[in-house]
């Protein structure tokens, strides 16, 4: 029995891709403990929260965020739409992938961005709300 157990897990386990990033697609997506929305609530993530999903099952998937706390949500309440957030105090958004280019803007730790294009030599290119749109160091976001 134990080994049917572990085989299962294993299976659940590996149902998500490793490093397989979505946002929260709509605000105030509820994260619960167990799979159920009869589980109890852990806490709110606002829209385009990245979290980084562990485990999918049916119409759940278990999502790690970026304190590394560990919740189920429902996968409809998640996007495909790739974000990252600010985890350094602050975030100076680059015209080009060099300490040495212009500042096109700053973001506060817990501003999520979007995802422009693929990290690249420990820079990405992200896109913020308003529009703007720069280079930021890999080392200061959390979503990669």
């Amino acid at each position: 029995m134990r080994a049917l157990a572990a085989s299962v897990l294993l299976a659940l386990a590996s149902s998500a891709a490793a490093g397989e990033f979505r946002s929260v697609a709509e605000s105030g997506a509820t994260m619960y403990d167990a799979p159920s929305v009869r589980a109890k609530k852990l806490f709110v993530a606002s829209r385009l929260y990245p979290v980084e999903i562990v485990i999918n099952i049916d119409n759940w998937a278990k999502v790690r965020d970026q304190a590394g706390d560990l919740a189920w949500v429902e996968k409809k309440a998640l996007s495909d739409k790739r974000t990252v957030i600010v985890t350094a105090a602050i975030a100076d958004a680059r015209q080009a992938a060099s300490d040495g280019a212009a500042l096109v803007f700053r973001a506060q730790r817990g501003v999520a961005l979007d995802l422009a294009e693929p990290p690249a030599d420990g820079w990405i290119k992200v896109r913020h709300a308003e529009g703007q749109t720069g280079y930021v160091k890999t080392s200061q976001v959390w979503g990669l």
